[in-house]
C-alpha cells in the first residue's frame, strides 16, 4: 500500500508537490559551469540537455536487477524439480510468447525478447508508484542536505512519470517502425504505402494528410500514454498526503488497490501495441 507522510514541515501543500513532481537534474548553468539545479528555476535554465539523474537511475538499476535475475534464473534452470521462482518466471515467458503469438504473423527473432523487456521494464518502473511516496524521497532529501548542501533535494523514483523515459522508449520503437517497414518492403513500398494509400494514387494529397499524422501520432501516444496514468496515479498519492491529514491511510489503500491493476495494465497495453505496430511494419499493402 502506498501510504504517505505529512507535508514537511515549513512546506504549503502546493510547495510540497511541486517539491515531489520535480527532478534531481543535473546541466550546465547560466555561468557555463555543470552541476546539480538546486530549484525548478534552476533545473529550467539548464535547457534541453539537462539529465534527470533520478529517473535515468532508476530505470537502468530496475532493467539491470531484471536482466541479472533472469540470466540468473536461466542459468539454475532445470527440467527435473523447477522451483517457484523458475516456475514464476517461466510464466511470465509464456504469457509474453502467447501474446507474440497472437499479434505478430511473421519470422522475426527480435520482437519475442523486445516483447519480454518491455512488458517486464515496464512493469517493475510502473510498480514503484506503490512505494510510500516520502520513503525514498525523504531519505535522498536527508542525503541531499547533508552531502549535497541541497535543502528539499528533489528526488523522483517513479521513471514512467517523466516523459522523457516514455517518449525515449516510444521513439527507440518508432525507430524499429521506420527500419522494418522500409526493410520489409523497400523504401519505395514504404513511400508508397504514405502516398497511394488508402485512397489511391489519384488522392495523394489526401493520403498523406491521413498516413503522416497517423504514421507519428504512433510513438506520441504510445509514450504519452503510459507518461499520463502513471503521472496521474502519483498526482493522486501527493494530493492524500498533503491533505488528508490522519484520513489519507483509508485513501491511499483504495486507490493503491485500484492502481494495482494500473500497473501491470500500462505494462500490456505497451508490449501490446509495440507487436502491432511492429507487425503492421513487417505487412505488405497487398497483404
Amino acid at each position: 500500500m502506498a501510504e504517505a507522510a505529512q507535508s514537511v514541515e515549513g512546506q504549503t501543500v502546493q510547495e510540497y508537490i511541486q517539491h515531489h513532481l520535480s527532478f534531481l537534474t543535473y546541466g550546465r548553468h547560466p555561468d557555463g559551469h555543470w552541476g546539480i539545479a538546486h530549484t525548478p528555476e534552476e533545473a529550467a535554465e539548464m535547457g534541453f540537455w539537462a539529465l534527470h539523474v533520478d529517473t535515468l537511475g532508476w530505470s537502468v538499476f530496475i532493467g539491470a536487477a531484471f536482466l541479472l535475475f533472469f540470466r540468473y534464473v536461466g542459468k539454475k534452470a532445470t527440467a527435473d524439480t523447477p522451483g517457484g521462482i523458475q516456475n514464476f518466471v517461466e510464466n511470465i515467458f509464456e504469457f509474453v510468447d502467447a501474446r507474440v503469438g497472437e499479434g505478430f504473423n511473421y519470422t522475426n527473432r527480435l520482437i519475442g525478447p523486445l516483447a519480454l523487456t518491455i512488458f517486464v521494464w515496464v512493469l517493475l518502473m510502473n510498480t514503484m508508484d506503490l512505494v510510500p511516496v516520502d520513503w525514498i524521497t525523504g531519505l535522498a532529501t536527508l542525503a541531499g542536505e547533508h552531502v549535497f548542501g541541497l535543502e528539499h533535494m528533489s528526488f523522483k523514483i517513479v521513471p514512467t512519470t517523466d516523459v522523457n523515459i516514455t517518449m525515449g522508449m516510444s521513439i527507440s520503437i518508432f525507430a524499429l517502425i521506420l527500419y522494418y517497414s522500409i526493410k520489409m518492403k523497400g523504401i519505395g513500398g514504404f513511400l508508397s504505402e504514405l502516398a497511394f494509400h488508402p485512397f489511391g494514387k489519384w488522392m495523394l494529397p489526401f493520403n498523406l494528410l491521413i498516413e503522416v499524422p497517423t504514421l507519428f501520432a504512433k510513438p506520441v501516444s504510445l509514450g504519452l500514454r503510459l507518461f499520463g496514468n502513471l503521472y496521474a496515479g502519483e498526482l493522486l498519492f501527493l494530493l492524500f498526503a498533503s491533505l488528508l491529514g490522519l484520513w489519507q491511510l483509508p485513501a491511499h489503500f483504495a486507490w493503491a488497490v485500484f492502481h494495482l491493476i494500473i500497473v501491470p495494465l500500462q505494462a500490456f497495453v505497451f508490449m501490446m501495441l509495440t507487436i502491432v505496430y511492429l507487425n503492421a511494419a513487417h505487412e505488405s499493402h497487398d497483404h
